[in-house]
């Protein structure tokens, strides 16, 4: 299989707005390419994408819904469309997935699968470029008459998955496919010509993606129109109903919005196209705009699992600190969303806040939207239940298991980052990677057992030459008490030497003018000589964490969380015979022990009072036995 280098069409990405100067962004990502996922926890998963959840999503979209038929039957130009409007950004999100799958797990099958869907997509698009088979089924008169029928939307995805495919195997169809959309769609909105605002947000990140990979500026021009044709007045739903503004993210021009508010899903896409847009327009007001949004998410709509959007009614937001738990909403593509934005402010900033939160949405609440067998899924992701709700097969509005599709395989994305003379250690997970630093290719390899406890091991295994630079290393807000180990072979003596970085250490160690054991906006800092063979051992303490919310979150008043490490846990019925009795107090005494026989091996958590003994599990792995009740938020007695 033919691949890419990562360094090519990261090119453009750096140079490409050469009139603007370079990208605002302080890192730049390491490709998941370029990272093989090795532990225990991760890899399993990776391999029960590849072999079940792909292949439930292919047998949806063919067998069981209309989805591809849908395309053939616009190819033949007859023939009804099918299900929902934007049925068509499910089959583009699953291509998406196979293209990430095929990166790291090459399958000659799969790739002509692949190969089979682009052909049915190419041969569906219409001689202007046009292509959306809801239009094409039920009168091209229409298209482009409803801002909310989610045309771009559906662009957007089919972007993405052309510039996944074309990175996976070489191979440019799909992408000139896209291309052509791209300038159908230019043809018709633009600076004097039509407005247009996009309902359903998406288009912004994918045009940049696509400008990324083809170095063409006006794609990155034209998503930064479509952000600037926000709060205007020019939306409408033509005929078809009133447009609320608030609702699309609408009411104010992007560059002033202060708070998050309606769509869940809309925002976070939203955002996402302001980061990447700003990067190369170096736009302040976006990127202070996105800082303020950032505070009123994190601070005062995000759930203990990083979920956000509480309401069922909008698939939103109401007002700050309505955080209802039987009734959360939390889509999974929203807890993905969250993910997708904190990484890109993260690149902004060289702040850790922001892995923290995406840690926490990616172990949660987007870890909960995916069964552990990889066959079902959740689309809402409620903090308590009653025990009625279940994952699904699949969903007449199937965004969530698409999107479950997607993200899976493209996980290594998150883990390191690099800047000049610098590498960004931000997640825990077990890999092996090559990283370009400048003009010097170093190898790492982590060790982990990570997120049962908090100990990695960073290895250096190679590099072109001995990299002389910093290793900087996120520590996780929840760590509170922690320590570092350097060390490296004395090759003249043949033993081991170390150093040894405490918590409470403050002062500066300095070696041969090296400075060492600096925090920077939360990252262990050391910078020296790096040889093959050196190591760096992490020891992040992780004990169990009783979590009090914000005293305005009037549902979770008199009640605490359970957290340990980066996972919430919750009460499962099944594992509590006195299910309503369970409380906690200030001298509740935990147990954290690791069951490999249960839900594919977590360390569960027996809690024991007076008041008596109870057990907990980790969030992301309830309703994978028999139905019952389920809670987060646990009832707690001062005394």
């Amino acid at each position: 299989m033919k691949k890419i280098p990562l360094l090519i069409l990261m090119s453009f990405a750096l140079f490409g707005y050469a009139d603007k100067g370079k990208s605002l962004k302080l890192i730049e990502p390491v490709d998941f390419s370029h990272v093989k996922i090795t532990d225990n926890f991760w890899q399993p998963r990776l391999k029960s994408h590849a072999t079940t959840t792909l292949s439930v999503c292919i047998d949806q979209i063919e067998n069981q819904t209309g989805r591809i038929r849908n395309f053939e039957n616009a190819a033949k130009g007859k023939g009804e469309h099918s299900g929902i409007f934007f049925d068509d950004s499910d089959v583009y999100k699953a291509l998406e997935g196979i293209a990430y799958s095929l990166i790291n797990n090459p399958d000659a099958a799969l790739e002509a699968k692949a190969d089979e869907w682009i052909d049915k997509f190419a041969a569906a698009q219409q001689p202007d470029g046009y292509i959306n088979t809801f239009y094409t089924l039920t009168g091209l008169d229409k298209r482009w008459t409803n801002m909310d029928k989610h045309e771009m939307y559906c662009a957007g995805h089919l972007f993405e998955a052309a510039v996944a495919y074309y990175r996976a195997t070489g191979k440019r169809k799909l992408l000139d496919v896209s291309e052509k959309m791209a300038r159908h769609i230019m043809s018709v909105f633009g600076p004097g010509k039509r407005h247009w605002v996009p309902g359903h947000e998406e288009v912004e990140l994918a045009l940049v993606k696509l400008y990324n990979v083809t170095g063409k500026k006006e794609y990155l021009d034209f998503a930064n129109w479509l952000l600037e044709e926000r709060g205007h007045g020019h939306g409408s739903k033509g005929d078809e109903g009133q447009w609320n503004p608030k609702y699309y993210q609408d009411d104010a021009p992007v560059r002033e919005m202060t708070d998050i508010a309606g769509h869940a899903v809309r925002a976070m896409y939203l955002y996402c196209g302001m980061a990447d847009v700003a990067a190369y327009t170096q736009d302040s007001g976006y990127i202070a705009a996105m800082h303020r949004l950032w505070d009123d998410v994190v601070l005062r709509n995000m759930y203990v699992t990083g979920g956000i959007g509480s309401s069922r009614h909008n698939e939103g937001f109401t007002e700050d600190y309505d955080l209802p738990n039987y009734d959360a909403y939390c889509e999974t593509c929203a807890s993905v969303g969250m993910v997708y934005w904190n990484w890109r402010m993260n690149q902004f900033t060289g702040d850790s806040k922001y892995i923290d939160v995406l840690e926490r949405s990616m172990y949660n609440g987007a870890l909960a939207g995916i069964s552990l067998a990889g066959d079902r899924f959740f689309y809402v992701n409620p903090l308590a239940s009653h025990g009625t709700h279940h994952r699904q097969a699949w969903y007449g509005c199937a965004c969530c298991p698409s999107q479950i599709s997607r993200f899976l395989p493209s996980i290594g994305n998150y883990i390191y980052g690099v800047s000049e003379n610098a590498i960004w250690v931000n997640l825990f997970i077990g890999n092996s990677a090559e990283i370009q630093v400048g003009n010097n290719k170093v190898k790492l390899r982590m060790e982990t057992n990570y997120p049962w406890d908090g100990n990695a091991t960073l290895h250096i295994d190679g590099a072109d030459k001995p990299f002389e630079g910093e290793i900087r290393v996120r520590i996780p807000e929840w760590c509170k008490d922690y320590c570092f180990i350097y060390d490296r072979i004395n090759e003249k003596h043949g033993i081991w030497e170390g150093t040894f970085y405490f918590k409470d250490e403050v002062e500066l160690y300095t070696e041969k003018g090296y400075k060492s054991n600096v925090i920077d906006k939360g990252y262990f800092v050391i910078n020296r000589k790096w040889n093959p063979t050196d190591k760096l051992t992490i020891s992040f303490k992780m004990p169990v964490e009783v979590v009090a919310a914000n005293p305005n979150v009037k549902e979770d008043e008199g009640k605490r969380a359970v957290q340990r490490g980066p996972i919430v846990y919750c009460a499962e019925q099944i594992d509590n015979k006195d299910f309503d009795k369970i409380s906690l107090n200030p001298d509740t005494k935990f147990t954290a022990n690791f069951n490999a026989g249960l839900l594919n091996g977590v360390e569960t958590i027996t809690a024991e009072s007076e008041s008596g003994q109870f057990t907990l599990i980790p969030y992301y792995s309830w309703d994978n036995r028999e139905a019952g009740e389920m809670k987060v938020w646990l009832d707690y007695n001062e005394f």
